[in-house]
């Protein structure tokens, strides 16, 4: 395993790290043999931005007595509701979500705090002119979070968050498929079939910019979505109609300037 330091955060992450939804209908002792192999093979980050009660238990027993020897980029404002996970804007809940994974993860502080699934710039002036905002920085300031970060699918509003100097590591959705496409509010824009019918021949200029921009600032980045949701594995699926290697999608996504390690689900 190779490691590299998470932006101005200066923490040593794996290049490769874990998602957390394959701890999905996990039962505890798969969670452990799991997480186990994923550290003695050099894993030391995941990325946690689940709300179900199970995985997030199954993980905290997972690392019992070994907190210290993973990074957790843990999120706020994800809820579990009516037995599915949520995204909410509402402080009361995101107090609440928030207190959940530190009792489920038997943990009292989680190294980066992600403001969770930010797109669109009206929900974006809703966070960094709040109640939200304010409530993460004083979880910073107690050092309950250690550093700050945003989850997005628009390098738009990445780009926005870089620019306010708040934020630390941005987890954004990076492949070769969607590095194609312009920035977007909706999310399904990236899956789209009709979004890679015309010509598509480079980078998005404003996905480029956002990857330099972080490099040059020390803002990490982690990756999200590196295989597509598994559609790029698949040459039915994939947009391009080729099908590419995890390693491909891996090597792609690490050779982005600005990012730091790659979570793969």
């Amino acid at each position: 395993m190779k490691y590299r330091i998470l932006g101005r955060t200066g923490i040593k992450v794996s290049e490769i790290a874990l998602g957390c939804e394959g701890f999905v209908n996990k039962s505890i002792d798969e969670v452990k043999l799991f997480v186990d192999k994923a550290y003695e093979n050099g894993i030391n980050f995941i990325d946690f931005y689940s709300s179900n009660p199970n995985a997030r238990e199954a993980f905290g027993k997972a690392i019992e007595g070994k907190r210290e020897q993973w990074i957790i980029e843990g999120h706020l404002c994800t809820i579990w509701k009516n037995n599915q996970y949520l995204r909410t804007r509402k402080i009361d809940e995101v107090k609440e979500g928030f207190i959940d994974p530190l009792k489920r993860l038997q943990t009292n502080y989680i190294d980066v705090g992600m403001i969770h699934y930010i797109d669109a710039e009206s929900d974006f002036n809703n966070v960094f002119n709040g109640e939200i905002i304010e409530y993460a920085l004083e979880l910073k300031k107690q050092g309950i979070i250690k550093h700050l970060g945003i989850s997005s699918h628009n390098p738009d509003i990445a780009i926005k968050a870089v620019k306010t100097g708040l934020i630390d590591v941005i987890l954004f959705s990076i492949n070769p498929c969607y590095d194609m496409l312009p920035p977007s509010e909706e999310v399904d824009d990236l899956w789209d079939d009709k979004n890679y019918e015309k010509p598509l021949v480079n980078i998005d200029p404003v996905r480029q910019e956002l990857y330099e921009l972080c490099q040059s600032q020390g803002v990490a980045i982690t990756v999200m979505k590196a295989f597509g949701g598994g559609d790029l594995l698949d040459e039915k699926l994939s947009p391009f109609k080729v099908k590419m290697t995890p390693l491909q999608c891996i090597h792609y996504s690490l050779t982005r300037p600005g990012v730091v390690s790659v979570m793969a689900g």
